[in-house]
């Protein structure tokens, strides 16, 4: 779905995300937007999304016909079926030869629009577009199109759009939004993509999906299914083409008129009846496709049912995001049933400030109180597979990215399919992948999104069994035969890859906090393992990638690994280790708290960043001129000099004395620490100063490896810093120092 661009506070990351956006807007055509809000949030805006080019009303085809072919109503001549056609096992996705895969992609919009094509093309190159792509780990891309753009090309009238620009693709000079779409079909064969198709819209809009069902003014329930079948005859020959997304985000909100509901009947606003119905019809035309049926917006509570129009009747939530009814009216699509993927969308707070957004939310409460009741159930009780159709958003160093990263370790530790939305930029609410060029990547966003893509031994894996994803001669990707030989379905004896970057922070005199880098497994990991001094602490399998250890003793100093395992038992090797240190039961007790975070998503670069915070907890003015805080590294090699930077701070950077102190003799997690000073003033009880910003570098400009760092910030959020301590002159005031 979509929404408007929206304010933010000012941050550098957004900075540039608003100018690529700004860049876009003011160079290109329009706005396309984001994702759908509850009921009870602003109301949506378009947001774009593509759309694939068809011909002519003609024969059946297995394959895309060349450019003259479509321009002249006729078809090419069909290759040999291939062996890429997927099928679902329980709550997993396997091959024709019964091998488990992970379908790791991305959305990228257009067709569905205006434009009726791929937006960007007015700058980037599609071939080059498509080739990054795969290089970078994307194996399917979703691509949502309009059901009057599919019944104009099956009537020969699709035209050549002006959204082209030839000069930056002089191979797609004269062709129709048809043409350029198959034209993008061969591109994904040649690099080992694959593709789904999502009917967005059923008018070619850019704010058609706030339409919240599947037919529209001269659009009707048969023109869907008409649209759908003559696609699905199209490219029935034709592996690249895997999966159909029957309807996006399906929505309407209690007393709203049309809206979609899931009641098991079969009335028109039904959309399990329409869903069941479209993929039956698309399976007698080609029964080798995955069938993708999203949820609805919202369902009755227990006692209420659909003839209410008061909204504290129902269970609410995203656009396409409620899949409760699929409990009591599960999708049946007789012999097909085993091509049935469900497809939630999730989005975080910028897209809509959502009830479960407020207060001390986390991810446990995110997985107990929305995504469980919602849709995950549905993998969890290995019903069926599940597909994160989309999610995706800006990185705001917040709330958003607090929820992006939770999202993500559950796909990665659930293994759950997922097209992250999107490609484009111009998505206002949750911009994209690439920047305002449509050629450079947002690499902050990448990051984030890189554990989720599907990767064995380093490398990423297509969906083709053939062509490694990046093509012939990648660096960069595996094919299926790649990773799993030519045989059918082996034994699985091999243990996950052990977890990474362990940290261990002491959050009080008797826990400690953990957190760590998801591992690999070629099945999917399950859960953790943690081991305090070699023995696991833990009673049930964690499914997260943080821990708190708890009912420690105080100023005791404790080791910890971590193991993952898999859904065959196997398990990993230990992580490195981490050790923390637990503060005295009486410790610091003065009236001065400093806390902490990072946004800094590249701890291996040449810089630290911390952000720190102090704040005055007693009841007298504090002065600041007789406080220190220290800030704890490791300098990793290079040249032993590191100069220090204030690069922001609300009582302002002339106010911040900083100078790097190195240690006689290195500890656990540091050997200098970084004094943070202030020239002077007060600070008035219960107030705190602000960000104070900081940035230090090597003066060889070396690499810093920040990830075992004692004063390290463990998240996104502002923390209590305890491994920062402070100092009234002499007199530890806060926290710990390492020992």
């Amino acid at each position: 779905m979509g929404q408007s661009p929206t304010i933010r506070p000012p941050h550098d990351r957004r900075v540039r995300v608003r100018a690529a956006l700004a860049a876009v807007l003011a160079g290109a055509l329009l706005w396309a937007a984001g994702p759908a809000a509850d009921a009870t949030a602003r109301p949506p805006v378009a947001r774009s999304s593509p759309a694939r080019t068809l011909t002519a009303d003609g024969p059946n085809t297995l394959a895309p016909p060349t450019a003259a072919a479509a321009r002249s109503g006729t078809e090419a001549a069909a290759p040999a079926p291939g062996d890429d056609w997927l099928r679902t096992r329980g709550n997993r996705i396997v091959d024709a030869r019964g091998h488990e895969v992970w379908l790791t992609g991305t959305n990228w919009f257009g067709f569905n629009t205006t434009e009726r094509v791929f937006h960007g093309l007015w700058s980037a190159n599609i071939t080059d577009t498509t080739r990054s792509m795969a290089q970078r780990g994307i194996n399917i891309v979703r691509v949502p199109v309009s059901t009057q753009l599919l019944l104009e090309w099956k009537a020969g009238r699709a035209a050549v759009s002006s959204a082209v620009n030839a000069h930056a693709n002089p191979e797609l000079a004269g062709m129709t939004t048809l043409e350029v779409f198959d034209h993008w079909l061969s591109l994904c064969k040649r690099f080992g993509i694959k593709v789904m198709l999502d009917v967005h819209s059923a008018e070619a809009d850019n704010a058609g999906h706030v339409h919240p069902v599947w037919w529209k003014g001269a659009i009707t329930v048969e023109d869907f299914h008409t649209a759908w079948e003559w696609v699905t005859a199209r490219y029935r020959g034709d592996d690249t083409v895997v999966a159909m997304d029957i309807k996006n985000e399906p929505h309407g909100g209690a007393g709203e008129n049309p809206r979609a509901k899931w009641d098991g009947s079969a009335d028109q606003d039904d959309f399990k009846h329409a869903c069941q119905t479209a993929g039956r019809r698309v399976l007698a035309v080609n029964p080798q496709l995955l069938i993708l049926c999203e949820g609805v917006q919202i369902h009755p509570r227990n006692g209420s049912d659909w003839s209410s129009t008061n909204a504290a009747d129902y269970h609410s939530t995203w656009w396409g995001g409620n899949l409760r009814g699929a409990r009591t009216h599960p999708v049946d699509l007789g012999a097909g049933n085993d091509r049935l993927v469900y497809s939630p969308h999730d989005y975080g707070p910028l897209v809509a400030p959502q009830p479960w957004f407020t207060g001390d939310w986390n991810r446990t409460t995110l997985e107990r109180d929305v995504w469980d009741p919602n849709w995950l159930y549905l993998h969890k009780e290995n019903t069926a597979p599940l597909l994160i159709g989309e999610w995706g958003g800006l990185l705001d160093g917040g709330p958003n990215e607090k929820w992006m990263k939770a999202l993500r370790d559950l796909i990665v530790e659930h293994r759950i399919h997922q097209t992250f939305w999107c490609l484009n930029p111009n998505s206002g609410d949750t911009g994209g992948l690439l920047l305002g060029d449509w050629k450079t990547w947002d690499e902050e966003k990448y990051a984030l999104l890189k554990p989720a893509l599907w990767q064995h031994r380093g490398k990423f894996v297509s969906l083709d069994h053939q062509v490694p994803l990046g093509g012939a001669g990648s660096a960069t990707g595996l094919s299926l035969t790649d990773v799993y030989g030519g045989g059918g379905e082996p034994a699985d004896t091999v243990p996950p890859t052990a977890p990474s970057r362990l940290t261990a922070t002491a959050t009080g005199p008797t826990s400690v906090t953990l957190g760590w880098a998801p591992a690999d497994d070629d099945t999917g990991v399950t859960g953790y393992d943690v081991h305090r001094d070699g023995v696991k602490v833990n009673a049930a399998p964690v499914t997260g990638t943080t821990y708190t250890d708890t009912g420690l003793a105080p100023s005791t100093r404790y080791g910890y690994t971590v193991r993952a395992r898999d859904a065959a038992g196997n398990v990993s090797a230990p992580s490195p280790g981490a050790t923390a240190a637990t503060p005295p039961a009486d410790g610091p007790s003065g009236a001065v708290k400093v806390l902490h975070r990072t946004t800094d998503q590249a701890p291996t670069d040449n810089a630290v960043r911390p952000e720190l915070r102090v704040t005055n907890t007693g009841t007298a003015p504090l002065d600041l001129s007789a406080l220190t805080l220290r800030h704890y590294f490791t300098r990793d090699g290079g040249a032993p000099g590191v100069n220090a930077w204030c690069d922001h701070a609300a009582v302002g950077c002339e106010r911040i004395r900083l100078r790097v102190v190195p240690l006689s003799a290195p500890v656990a997690g540091a050997d200098a620490y970084l004094e943070v000073g202030f020239t002077g003033g007060t600070l008035a009880a219960g107030r705190d100063t602000g960000d104070i910003q900081l940035r230090m570098s090597k003066t060889d400009w070396s690499p810093f490896d920040e990830r075992d760092d004692h004063s390290r910030a463990p998240s996104a959020t502002h923390t209590d810093a305890r491994t920062v301590p402070a100092y009234t002159g002499t007199t530890l005031v806060w926290g710990t120092p390492p020992t």
